[in-house]
């Protein structure tokens, strides 16, 4: 398959930001799908660790960018299970 991309590249220059951009997005979606199996509300392990979020503290900063909140000054809100 890239042997052809290749001759087709070779062939069709006008192809190659296509290949570019078409490589881009499935490696920026691959890399984000890693991101989300990785999260703390994923539980791979449910014998050892069923309640895996249970186990984070309160300023873990659970979204991939936080503009307006500072979870360094966050309190825990709510009991200790």
């Amino acid at each position: 398959m890239i042997k052809t991309m290749y001759q087709h590249a070779k062939k069709h220059p006008g192809l190659i930001p296509q290949f570019f951009f078409m490589f881009l997005g499935i490696s920026g979606a691959s890399v984000y799908l890693l991101r989300l199996a990785r999260g703390p509300h994923v539980s791979w392990d449910s014998r050892n660790n069923p309640e895996p979020w249970n186990k984070l503290g309160p300023t873990y900063q659970y979204k991939l960018v936080a503009v307006t909140t500072d979870y360094k000054r966050l309190k825990k809100e709510g009991p200790d299970f």
